[in-house]
């Protein structure tokens, strides 16, 4: 199955389910949804039968009604669920879940030596090894596996190509290595690892790592709107280029989707830059050797659990969301803030955030425009109430907030961007650690994903897509205003 597939595949469960809440009888309509997808008769796709499908496409649901998979008894109807759902006063904590059932259950991640090897002289791959977990026997080289720490020298010295890795596409792309396998096989969260970067999600070829749905929890308040409860939307500024249209007419689709109006983030982000500017001039002054930036939730999540010594050289600016959703309950002190997203590790923030009440991604408010039957080109534009500033507007990029910063700080900056979680880019920030300074320059911009935010794991176009989309909109934005 190819990411594509998973993401179509994820989607149309998530419209079956805004339907069938919109039915006016949610639960019978959800516990169809596996047998509506996959009908008697229907061609099987991606596994072995029709019942196999079915069983994947229950816990799709299941996940999708924002429930875990590990704690599904197989017993429990999906109308049980549809109705505890309903009931269920606060979202869970922890945003993912495996589908066991989807997971391949792949063969452990190891380097070996294929039959490719010439058994040469040079053994080259031999003085490679720094854990000497290389021998030769039988005419070849052997790899001691309990020895190997998988860092790939010998793949790269071997001028055969003879030695080769098998990899696990989640636990590979994992910053943290926060995935591993259970006693059978199958890919297991360690939670007291994990970020909640969505690397595995966006990664895993079968789609077995699931994002748990708060879709349900946000569509129960807009249908308390008739009752007077103000539904707030605060939009994340990677927004842009995600749906045909531009933001103005996307302020008009979200309102009419339910929602009583539309803060862009990006109006936090200017609160952000003011403040982390200013930070970044006082932290300079006082000889500190460099800054790193704040506003990652995946970053932030990355430091509390993996390298909580980095924290001191850590911004302590609020993240754009903070600011927003603080901003939007001060004007509304009983609405319900939903922030609409392009990754999961802002579920993480806004579970330590009272003035966040829920969060969805870009997947799920393109779900709800289908089951709503809203095409965002036909809506007219809304103007927001307090206008952006350019900078504030291109956060969702990388070398975004390091731009924004440099542009309103009054100390000379030469930014370092880490443009992506991973292992190389973790040491970099490691090394920074030990040495006290980072080599390259004095302020380091964090985004956990590729490209920034509009790289995130629920992003709906491509990064190339959506950033000539913020291009153009940063072209008609005006400046964030200097202080004299």
């Amino acid at each position: 199955m190819s990411v594509k597939q998973f993401i179509q595949l994820k989607k149309e469960v998530l419209i079956r389910i805004i339907r069938a809440f919109l039915s006016g009888d949610f639960a019978n309509n959800a516990r169809l949804i596996p047998f509506e997808m996959r009908p008697k008769g229907t061609e099987v796709s991606y596994r072995c039968c029709i019942y196999k499908e079915r069983a994947v496409l229950r816990d799709r649901v299941i996940a999708g009604l924002g429930f875990s998979i590990e704690d599904d008894d197989e017993i429990t109807e999906l109308a049980q669920y549809a109705n505890r759902a309903l009931e269920r006063k606060k979202p869970h904590f922890q945003p993912l879940t495996i589908i066991d059932i989807a997971c391949k259950g792949c063969a452990a991640t190891r380097v070996f030596v294929t039959d490719i090897c010439q058994g040469c002289v040079a053994r080259m791959c031999m003085q490679s090894c720094k854990f000497n977990a290389i021998t030769f026997a039988a005419g070849k080289s052997v790899i001691d596996a309990k020895k190997c720490k998988n860092c790939k020298m010998c793949i790269s010295a071997c001028p055969y190509g003879a030695i080769a890795q098998i990899r696990v596409p989640c636990e590979d792309s994992c910053p943290v290595d926060a995935i591993e396998k259970n006693e059978n096989g199958i890919a297991r969260i360690d939670y007291e690892r994990c970020i909640s970067c969505g690397k595995c999600i966006i990664n895993c070829p079968f789609g077995a790592v699931h994002e748990k749905s708060q879709i349900v929890d946000v569509l129960k308040n807009l249908e308390n709107k008739s009752k007077g409860v103000k539904i707030i939307a605060m939009t994340a500024p990677s927004i842009a280029g995600q749906f045909p249209g531009d933001i103005y007419q996307l302020k008009s689709a979200i309102i009419k989707a339910g929602f009583t109006d539309v803060y862009e983030v990006a109006m936090g982000a200017d609160i952000t830059i003011k403040n982390e500017a200013a930070e970044f001039d006082e932290r300079m002054k006082e000889g500190v050797p460099f800054m790193t930036t704040s506003c990652c939730a995946g970053y932030n999540g990355f430091i509390k659990k993996h390298l909580p010594d980095i924290k001191k050289y850590v911004s302590d600016t609020k993240t754009p969301l903070y600011y927003t959703a603080q901003k939007v309950k001060s004007l509304y002190p009983s609405a319900i803030t939903v922030f609409i997203g392009p990754c999961v590790a802002k579920k993480n923030e806004a579970f330590y955030n009272d003035n966040i009440d829920y969060v969805i991604n870009y997947e799920e408010l393109g779900a709800l425009f289908i089951a709503k039957n809203i095409e965002v080109l036909d809506c007219e534009k809304s103007e927001y109430g307090v206008e952006s500033s350019k900078q504030g507007r291109g956060f969702g990029v990388t070398s975004g907030v390091a731009k924004a910063v440099s542009f309103l700080a009054k100390t000379q900056s030469d930014p370092v961007l880490i443009n992506g979680l991973n292992k190389q880019t973790i040491n970099v920030l490691k090394q920074a650690l030990r040495e006290g300074k980072c080599a390259q320059g004095n302020i380091v911009e964090v985004m956990c994903c590729e490209n920034g935010c509009v790289g995130g794991n629920a992003v709906i176009c491509s990064a190339k897509t959506a950033q000539n989309a913020l291009n153009k909109l940063l072209e008609k934005s005006k400046d964030i205003k200097k202080e004299n």
